[in-house]
């Protein structure tokens, strides 16, 4: 990602409480989207989660994926979203899969603003494993076009795959 574009994108984190690991995803980082007015989604773990949002945190950890989103951010004429987790929760979904939400995430297409050696290893794990289960998946033959078309369909742009 160029630099102009990947300071655009960190500039909301200049205006939020200091982050330990934030990535972007969705449709900002397909190549083919011309809409400049989309929404920006941002995953960000901190260490603190009830600094960030102290009325939402409690509600959030016992529904949903247990992330708080503030889905309607103005910031510099764009819109954005963003989702905090507890940087343990974050760990553990990558590890366990048990919500399947963020872990599911960081197999998709990401951009990572701000990383964190522990998450970054991790992760490596996350996606092989997510590369094993879709293998077990699939018949003892099969091309990669098979493999792409079956687990990155939504994608429709292998070049998408590629892990910095």
């Amino acid at each position: 990602m160029e630099s102009e574009k990947r300071a655009e994108l960190k500039s909301l984190l200049e205006i939020l409480p200091p982050v330990d690991f934030c990535y972007i995803y969705g449709c900002i980082l397909h190549p083919n989207n011309l809409d400049k007015t989309s929404m920006i989604d941002y995953i960000i773990g901190v260490q603190y989660p009830q600094q960030w949002h102290t009325e939402i945190a409690n509600v959030a950890d016992t529904i949903g994926v247990g992330v708080h989103f503030n889905p309607f951010v103005a910031h510099n004429d764009k819109a954005f979203r963003y989702g905090v987790d507890r940087m343990h929760d974050l760990i553990q979904d990558i590890l366990g899969w048990e919500r399947f939400y963020l872990g599911g995430r960081l197999q998709k297409p990401v951009n990572i603003l701000v990383d964190d050696l522990a998450v970054e290893n991790l992760n490596c794990v996350n996606l092989k494993a997510a590369t094993s289960a879709a293998l077990l998946l699939l018949p003892s033959k099969f091309s990669e076009a098979y493999f792409l078309n079956k687990f990155v369909v939504q994608y429709r742009d292998p070049s998408l795959l590629t892990h910095p």
